[in-house]
């Protein structure tokens, strides 16, 4: 039986080869090593502060709906506009723009609120009955000549428009068809 030799039995000497022995030869190719002080894994990465993703995701979806909706029922400054759940982004756009042919138009100058409430409500059953959906013009002024220097149809106008069944959006009319003192409606048709 022959004695295990221990680590400290061999030669340590580079020179001192005995090509026998695989120990001493693996010593002779390795050289001096470094004893490592720790064996364990290298400690994980610190994690990065924990974000509040819940918020960045609020931000993100209020962002989105300020730039993807329909503008509310009224835009700052004189400028009218507004469009039902569902209403396309394109077809706002091309309301706007004037793209669509306008097939009827109301005049409600020098009609007082009660009497503009009457003439709008029936021109509105009419074209929706005679013509199906549609593009009309209702021109409601400015307002500049009112005793309180405040408009009061155009407010009305979009209100009782933003109420009515049967409109789908509006929004002010182009400069040549009466700017900011004229709407362009969208109407839905084939309602009795």
């Amino acid at each position: 039986m022959s004695k295990k030799k221990s680590p400290n039995d061999y030669p340590t000497d580079p020179d001192s080869t005995d090509d026998e022995d695989p120990m001493a030869m693996f010593r002779n190719a390795v050289g001096d090593v470094k004893p490592v002080r720790n064996d364990k894994v290298a400690d994980k990465p610190t994690p990065p502060p924990p974000r509040p993703r819940q918020f960045e995701l609020d931000e993100q979806r209020v962002m989105y709906d300020a730039m993807h909706t329909a503008p509310g029922p009224e835009d700052t400054g004189e400028h009218l506009s507004w469009a039902r759940s569902g209403v396309q982004k394109r077809v706002m756009r091309k309301l706007r723009n004037g793209y669509y042919a306008v097939q009827a138009e109301l005049d409600l100058h020098g009609m007082v609120v009660n009497e503009a409430r009457e003439a709008m409500h029936e021109f509105l059953a009419e074209v929706s009955a005679q013509r199906g959906s549609c593009c009309v013009r209702i021109i409601h002024g400015k307002g500049r000549k009112t005793a309180t220097d405040a408009p009061v149809m155009k407010p009305f106008t979009a209100s009782f428009l933003r109420n009515h069944r049967d409109v789908l959006a509006y929004c002010s009319a182009q400069q040549a068809d009466g700017g900011t003192g004229a709407v362009y409606v969208l109407v839905r048709g084939g309602r009795e």
